[in-house]
């Protein structure tokens, strides 16, 4: 309205030089639409507040693939069974033992804000009772003979959390839709236009009925890939969504129609560009509920994720595959309790926190609080102390997070490294957080200088751990301060040279690692390892630095290459490995993830050599959504 009397006053006073008039009313048009613009931003920021301050959600795949234990609809879109043997599973899906109640307790006291489930699958068989024309229920057409759908629902609003849906675009049993199975299509859309327009109206019904009766805060689509927006009539469907909440947050999978973005099991290397993000994720290696699927992350990896996700500024929706009757199995409440014990211990590092410090300033994980005047780090072991390098900014206090007896002493240099000690602490079974306070918003400068110590000061240092920390950085920034040093490749008849000072345990401990410190070069860039690692000359052996004592197996991202050994240097011990979430017809590799026994673990610093089957190759690209599930 402003903008319009604005106008009208300069229609009246227009001079007749049509020019000078042009350039006012472009001037006002562009300043208009640059308030629009920012008024947009703001109404999706607030919009946006409650899912960028969840950080845990939980996602459910439940439907009557549970009752032969086989994939959700590709099984039978992939031919590994027949369509009339896979709806035959609804004469199984009983859901006799389900408590929604006992569902929702339990996801809450994971510490998830919100749950999605699957409403419809690409299997097409809704947990309500759908009223859409053909549409194929749990309500009517299962053993169950009930609406599991409604109760569940019910009970997320009552204990106080979000309520996603998750929604099916295809619907490979229906007959208006085009496509049945890989191997067969109904029906080419341009040969019969009406009966694709029948299949839009009914998916668009079903959407109607979910916001009618549900009033969700999310919907969660899926399998947009098979056909264009223009196809879907995407924007049709949002502006009706938007008409039961204007304030409803949609995901990515609408042809790029969405709020946020969704990657699919593969933790990101690198933080996503998009602002909102979640990662959905199984605990094995299955989404529905799949029996001989033991292939579980324990909940160390699993409690590691969700602080690789918050560090990088996401949400982790995990998922949870219950029974046909309506049970969750064991594994999986086990890693929803170990969640709930992690998140009831440091939720002030966890809910409304925003992505933390670069790589280049801590090599760890972090987050910052949403004021930005908290820095908590996310320690995956056991350790003395810690760097922080660049901060303009100076803490006035440290804790542990749950641990009053813990002890955080910092003190900073001129060029704003921070060096924090640690001392009675109890750290934690899975990650131990650590609160530094500061009175301002916190200034960091990511182009950080580390301290530039000669090899002779660092061989003089009388803390061991400390020379080692300070050799593992400078190598890692591609500062091999032992070339020309006299350092021999097997640490035997060195000639560096030593002064009335040097610490002889410094000397031992570079002897015994020479291997991974002669004419090694500039280690992995963020993303790969939350710690220091370098690279031998010939880039076929990657050198893991590994501070303290972890509190589960050292995790590899974003590596392309076969493994062929991996080892212990200086001692020989060869090392397990196992990788999770590896696709076997996908590019993204998994997260490799490698044991080392306590008691093999170096006092002062433990080297890793992995040996790999060729120069090592980075994965750094973006994590998209599963458009086929072989």
């Amino acid at each position: 309205m402003l903008f319009f009397s604005a106008f009208l006053i300069l229609v009246r006073k227009r001079r007749k030089v049509k020019g000078k008039f042009i350039c006012i009313l472009s001037l006002g048009l562009v300043l208009a639409a640059g308030k629009i613009h920012a008024q947009k931003e703001n109404s999706d920021s607030k919009k946006m507040e409650w899912f960028q301050d969840a950080k845990l959600g939980v996602f459910i795949h439940w439907g009557i693939y549970a009752v032969d234990g086989i994939p959700e609809s590709w099984s039978f879109f992939n031919n590994y069974t027949n369509q009339e043997n896979y709806m035959k599973q609804l004469n199984g899906f009983s859901a006799a033992q389900y408590k929604p109640d006992e569902w929702v307790k339990l996801i809450k006291d994971s510490g998830a804000k919100y749950a999605v489930i699957t409403t419809k699958h690409h299997d097409g068989i809704a947990l309500w009772n759908s009223k859409a024309e053909k549409a194929t229920t749990i309500p009517k057409n299962s053993l169950a003979q009930k609406d599991v759908l409604t109760p569940f629902v019910s009970e997320l609003k009552k204990q106080g959390l979000k309520t996603g849906l998750y929604f099916s675009l295809p619907d490979w049993i229906h007959p208006y839709y085009d496509i049945n199975t890989k191997i067969k299509k109904r029906y080419q859309i341009k040969n019969d236009p009406q009966r694709w327009q029948n299949f839009v109206t009914y998916y668009q019904g079903q959407l109607n009925e979910l916001s009618s009766q549900y009033s969700p805060d999310l919907i969660w689509f899926d399998g947009d890939w098979e056909h264009s927006s223009e196809e879907w009539k995407a924007e049709q469907t949002l502006k009706n969504l938007r008409k039961y909440n204007p304030n409803i947050i949609i995901n990515s999978r609408l042809n790029n129609h969405g709020d946020y973005e969704t990657p699919e099991q593969g933790i990101p290397v690198i933080k996503p560009h998009y602002e909102y993000w979640e990662l959905c994720y199984t605990m094995n290696d299955a989404w529905g509920y799949q029996p001989f699927d033991t292939n579980y992350k324990t909940p160390n990896m699993m409690v590691r994720a969700l602080a690789d996700v918050i560090n990088m500024g996401g949400n982790l929706l995990l998922d949870v595959g219950p029974k046909a009757d309506g049970t969750i199995p064991e594994k999986q409440v086990e890693i929803l309790k170990a969640l709930g014990r992690w998140t009831s211990k440091h939720p002030d590092a966890i809910y409304g926190t925003r992505s933390g410090l670069p790589f280049e300033n801590f090599k760890g994980k972090s987050a910052f609080s949403k004021d930005g005047k908290k820095l908590f780090l996310f320690l995956e072991e056991a350790k003395d102390f810690t760097k922080i390098y660049g901060l303009h900014s100076t803490p006035v206090s440290g804790r542990i997070l749950g641990d009053r007896n813990g002890k955080v002493d910092f003190k900073k240099d001129n060029q704003g490294n921070l060096m924090i000690n640690f001392s009675q602490v109890n750290f934690d079974q899975d990650v131990t957080v650590v609160e530094l306070s500061f009175n301002e918003k916190i200034k960091f400068n990511e182009n950080s200088k580390e301290e530039n110590q000669s090899l002779s000061q660092i061989l003089e240092n009388p803390n061991v751990k400390l020379a080692a920390f300070e050799i593992a950085e400078r190598l890692h920034a591609g500062n091999n301060i032992f070339n020309n040093s006299g350092l021999t490749e097997d640490g035997l008849d060195m000639k560096i040279q030593k002064t009335s000072k040097t610490n002889p345990e410094v000397m031992n401990w570079i002897s015994k690692h020479a291997e991974a410190l002669f004419e090694t070069e500039k280690g992995l860039p963020d993303g790969h390892f939350s710690g220091n690692t370098v690279l031998s000359k010939d880039k076929q052996t990657l050198y893991i630095f590994v501070e303290g004592t972890p509190t589960g197996p050292i995790a590899l991202k974003g590596i392309k290459n076969g493994i062929a050994r991996i080892r212990i240097v200086g001692e020989g011990t060869l090392l397990t490995h196992q990788i999770f979430n590896k696709l076997y017809w996908s590019t993204t590799p998994g997260i490799i993830y490698i044991d080392v026994p306590k008691e093999k673990l170096d006092k002062n610093m433990t080297v890793v050599a992995v040996l790999l089957d060729k120069p090592i190759e980075l994965h750094r690209e973006k994590v998209g959504a599963i458009e086929n599930n072989l």
